[in-house]
């Protein structure tokens, strides 16, 4: 058995096929671990939706800000955006049932020796910490009533620093950004939202959240996506980078939780 964590796929259907060939991914023993962002930017983020939830048995994902991003399109809280390349979910007949497993899908997920989140784990955070306030939004995202006030709120970037006396939108957007948009943070542990680039321009001022002065100290290998920028590379042994930018015209890679061993597919079906 081998459990193999892939990065951000975006739609890319044709290269997460090709990857899952050449680690010959067998579904009756292995296991996938997806950080997330499944759908958009990429051309078939119907197909990539449908394969993983044919799979879900063996198969994790946790959400990412392009997942919930959709589900929002979805629940009619806001509007389809120019750049949104997920119009063949919106008009699947099988849209709500792929929705509906999605709202299911957690934010930070672990076994004995790892743990996953799509941009990482918020410095401040203790591991107990950041499970609680993932199991406190994935309850929100599972409530009928609460659902669309949280979409309503979702977008926004404030708060930007962690504070216990948040509550409600607010508390949760704040929990959202963290898991789902984090890369870098200033001195004083306020995210930044606007760098999205590599580390050669990130301004001294701003640090990656992994190597942010004063991280609480998390034993477990923490696996996370979100930055293609960073091409996989983070320069920490227990820090893992997925996101190899596959949907910018890089190669999708898998990381074998086992071994260490990564594997990339060579192909290059899709191009931004």
């Amino acid at each position: 058995m081998a459990t193999w964590a892939i990065g951000d796929l975006q739609g890319c259907y044709e290269d997460f096929r090709c990857l899952l060939e050449k680690i010959r991914f067998n579904a009756d023993r292995d296991q996938l671990w997806l950080t997330g962002d499944l759908v958009n930017r990429g051309p078939a983020s119907l197909d990539t939706l449908r394969f993983c939830h044919e799979r879900r048995d063996n198969l994790i994902t946790v959400l990412g800000n392009h997942d919930l991003h959709m589900l929002a399109v979805l629940s009619g809280s806001i509007e389809f955006k120019r750049k949104d390349t997920f119009r063949d979910v919106v008009k699947a007949p099988d849209r709500d049932a792929l929705a509906e497993w999605l709202l299911t899908c957690p934010l930070l997920h672990e076994n004995t020796d790892c743990v996953m989140a799509h941009a990482g784990i918020y410095p401040l955070w203790t591991l107990e910490q950041a499970r609680t306030c993932a199991r406190e939004v994935e309850s929100v995202l599972r409530d009928d009533d609460r659902r669309d006030l949280f979409f309503a709120h979702m977008y926004g970037n404030e708060p930007s620093r962690w504070d216990e006396k948040l509550q409600g939108p607010e508390r949760w957007r704040t929990i959202t950004n963290f898991f789902t948009r984090m890369r870098l943070l200033d001195d004083s542990g306020h995210i930044d939202l606007q760098h999205k680039e590599s580390l050669t321009t990130v301004p001294p001022h701003l640090h990656p959240w992994y190597i942010w002065p004063g991280r609480v100290d998390i034993t477990k290998k923490i696996l996370f996506g979100h930055w293609a920028a960073l091409e996989g590379r983070t320069d920490q042994d227990h820090i893992i980078a997925l996101d190899t930018g596959c949907v910018w015209g890089n190669r999708l890679s898998a990381y074998c939780l086992e071994t260490g061993i990564w594997q990339a597919c060579d192909c290059h079906h899709h191009r931004r």
